[in-house]
């Protein structure tokens, strides 16, 4: 019931998803640019291959000079030549 009601209320102000749950939000810029928020972990780093587990499940990014530009807490950022990326859905 509690968990409703927050979510009623981040609603009525208009306070975005991402913020105040684990969902992560992906923004991709261009073909070589990738901001990932609310993730958990690294996985695999390569050059050519990045898996990183967020609280929903895996993203895997497939390209080439691939790197770990900036990383937080909250969010990191992966630059390079993007080729592809998927996602692995955990399921509850």
């Amino acid at each position: 019931m509690k968990k409703h009601r927050m979510r009623k209320i981040n609603k009525i102000l208009e306070i975005p998803q991402e913020v105040y749950s684990d969902v992560p939000k992906i923004t991709i810029i261009g073909f070589d640019e990738m901001i990932i928020e609310n993730y958990k972990g690294i996985l695999e780093y390569e050059e050519f291959f990045i898996r990183i587990s967020t609280y929903k499940g895996i993203i895997s990014i497939n390209g080439y000079q691939l790197n770990l530009e900036t990383m937080t807490n909250d969010d990191i950022r992966v630059t390079g030549k993007i080729e592809s990326f998927d996602f692995e859905r955990i399921t509850d």
